[in-house]
Parts: structure tokens; C-alpha cells; sequence
């Protein structure tokens, strides 16, 4: 997956834009109204594969955690909550699109 299939998918879901608030770098889509907004995923840029980190449901972050090694706690976020998903094919991209619209879901409703 690329930075720009991510994004296209994640901006296409419901008050999501994009902000740089811990400068270049680090994508931090948000979900809410601009200036403040909650983060729904951070992608960072340039990494080959991919990184993205996503809200999750703390018991199903254990597990796929537990099933995937390209699924690992968040880097530098609460590792109870977050995950960060290593794009190296070992999830699909529907898989990936699920956990994204997983995170704008509890994000949301938050």
C-alpha cells in the first residue's frame, strides 16, 4: 500500500483532513472540526513499507497484535489503544481500509 492509497481512503471518510502538528514528516489525519480535531490515524511519510497508526479496541489490538508480526504497538501512543500496522502485504488493503474505519468510528464516537 502507498501513502497515497491510504490517504485517499482515509480523507474520504466522514470530517477527516489532514495537519502536520509534529511538522514534516508525520501525516496526522484528524477527525473533527479545524483547528483542534482527534487523531484517526498518523502515517509516517517516506517509510518503505508504509507505517500507519491506528486507533483500535484494546482487545482486538492484543490479538492482531498476537496473529501478525507487521501489526505492532503504537509507536510513541498509548499502547493500549493504538496500533501501528507495518503495510508490507502480510494484511490487505481491505483489511487495512477496515482498521482505518475502525479508528474514525471509536474516534468519533469518543
Amino acid at each position: 500500500m502507498t501513502h497515497k492509497e491510504f490517504e485517499d481512503f482515509i480523507l474520504s471518510q466522514p470530517k477527516v483532513w489532514l495537519d502536520y502538528p509534529f511538522g514534516e514528516g508525520t501525516a496526522v489525519y484528524k477527525y473533527g472540526v479545524k483547528p483542534e480535531g482527534k487523531i484517526v490515524a498518523i502515517v509516517a511519510e517516506g517509510t518503505k513499507p508504509l507505517r500507519v497508526s491506528l486507533k483500535c479496541d484494546p482487545k482486538l489490538a492484543e490479538l492482531l497484535r498476537e496473529k501478525y508480526e507487521t501489526v505492532v504497538p503504537g509507536f510513541h501512543l498509548n499502547k493500549k489503544h493504538w496500533n501501528t500496522v507495518i503495510c508490507s502485504g502480510q494484511l490487505s488493503h481491505d483489511e487495512i481500509f477496515d482498521l482505518a474505519r475502525l479508528s474514525h468510528k471509536l474516534v468519533a464516537e469518543g
